[in-house]
């Protein structure tokens, strides 16, 4: 499975961003899709996560009420609306799939929040 993220950029503090992950190949095999990121000196953390098969959602409690996942199966492709952005937002955020064997990831998209 092939991963392409669109959507990131810069955004002034409380502006939105959606983000958007097309996914190519095996598609049929995706069990889950998430968006993990990556902040400067941090490590990797898991902001959502949504099922294919009921589209069951998780988030990390840091962005619960402000970010959104969602996906459009017909069109391969997931989406991660967030509002109310701060700069403890910024970071670089990677789309990920739960397939068998090891997840398949995108290149990232970076996601600045001004102050």
């Amino acid at each position: 499975v092939q991963l392409v993220e669109s959507g990131g950029g810069l955004v002034q503090a409380g502006g939105s961003l959606r983000l958007s992950c097309a996914a190519s190949g095996s598609t049929f095999s995706i069990t889950a899709m998430g968006w993990y990121r990556q902040a400067p000196g941090k490590q990797r953390e898991l902001v959502a996560q949504i099922t294919t098969a009921g589209g069951s959602s998780y988030y990390a409690d840091s962005v619960k009420g402000r970010i959104t996942i969602s996906s459009d199966n017909a069109q391969n492709t997931m989406y991660l609306q967030m509002n109310s952005l701060t700069p403890k937002d910024t970071a670089v955020y990677y789309c990920t799939a739960v397939v068998p064997g090891p997840n398949s990831w995108g290149q990232g998209a970076q996601v600045t929040v001004s102050s």
